[in-house]
C-alpha cells in the first residue's frame, strides 16, 4: 500500500538555517501520529511541508493526499474580522460552494463545537478556546480526510484544552491525524504513533505503547522526563 506522506532523506532550510535534516519517515492513511520534542525541533515545519505551505531543499518527498483534503489548525489560527459563520462560510465558498449554500452549512459545522449561540459573534472577540473551536469547526465543514494541528491546545486554560481535545478525538474518527505537541498526556490519549524530532532530525518513531514504555534514544528519554535542557 502507498504511503499518504513518504519522506526519505529531507532536508527543508529558511536562508541558512536547516530545519529538517535527513528526514525519513512514512505516514499511511488512518494514522494518528504525535510529533513531539523541543521548541525549534522541526514540528511545525515537518507539518507544514505535510500541507504544502514548505518546500524541501533536498530529499524525496511524496504526497498522496490532495490539498483540497487537507486541513490544518495552527496554535493561534487566524480569524477574519467577521462573524463566525461568516469566519466558517468563507472557507467553503474558497473550495468552490456557492456563498449561500456556505453559510447554510456553516451553521450545523458551529453547532457541532457548540458555538451555535455565538453564531454572530465577530470572530475576534472570541476567547481563545472558542477561537480554536471556531478553527475546528471551519476545518470539519471541508470534510478533510487528513488534519494537520500545530499545538492546538498549548495557549488554552485547562477547561479550554479539554474542551477542544475531546473535540479533537472525535474529529480524527476515521481520519488521518497528526499533531504537533508539548502536552505527553494528549499524546498517549490521541496518537498511536510518536515520532520524536531533535534539531529537525527524527530520532525516534514508535508506536506509542512502546515510546513511552520502552528504551529511547538519551534525548528522548530526557524529554519525556522533563530533564532536556
Amino acid at each position: 500500500m502507498t504511503s499518504l506522506f513518504a519522506l526519505s532523506h529531507v532536508d527543508v532550510r529558511f536562508g541558512r538555517v536547516t530545519a529538517l535534516r535527513d528526514a525519513s519517515l512514512a505516514i499511511d492513511a488512518g494514522e494518528r501520529v504525535a510529533l513531539i520534542g523541543a521548541n525549534g525541533s522541526g514540528k511545525s515545519t515537518l507539518l507544514r511541508l505535510l500541507h504544502g505551505l514548505v518546500p524541501h531543499a533536498s530529499g524525496q518527498f511524496a504526497s498522496h493526499a490532495p490539498r483540497r483534503e487537507l486541513a490544518m489548525l495552527f496554535q493561534r489560527p487566524h480569524m477574519l474580522r467577521a462573524t463566525a459563520r461568516t469566519n466558517v462560510a468563507i472557507a467553503l465558498w474558497l473550495r468552490g460552494t456557492p456563498w449561500g449554500e456556505a453559510k447554510r452549512q456553516a451553521g450545523p459545522a458551529l453547532a457541532r463545537v457548540g458555538l451555535e449561540a455565538l453564531i454572530g459573534r465577530n470572530a475576534r472577540t472570541l476567547s481563545g478556546g472558542q477561537q480554536q473551536r471556531l478553527a475546528l469547526a471551519r476545518a470539519w465543514a471541508l470534510q478533510p480526510k487528513v488534519l494537520l494541528l500545530d499545538e492546538p491546545t498549548a495557549s488554552l486554560d485547562p477547561t479550554a484544552k479539554h474542551e477542544v481535545e475531546a473535540l479533537l478525538a472525535e474529529a480524527a474518527q476515521g481520519r488521518t491525524l497528526v499533531f504537533a505537541s508539548h502536552n505527553l498526556g494528549q499524546v498517549k490519549r490521541l496518537a498511536s504513533r510518536v515520532v520524536y524530532l531533535e534539531q529537525g532530525r527524527v530520532v525516534a518513531d514508535l508506536p506509542v505503547h512502546d515510546f513511552f514504555n520502552g528504551p529511547l534514544p538519551e534525548a528522548a528519554r530526557l524529554f519525556v522526563k522533563g530533564e532536556l535542557v
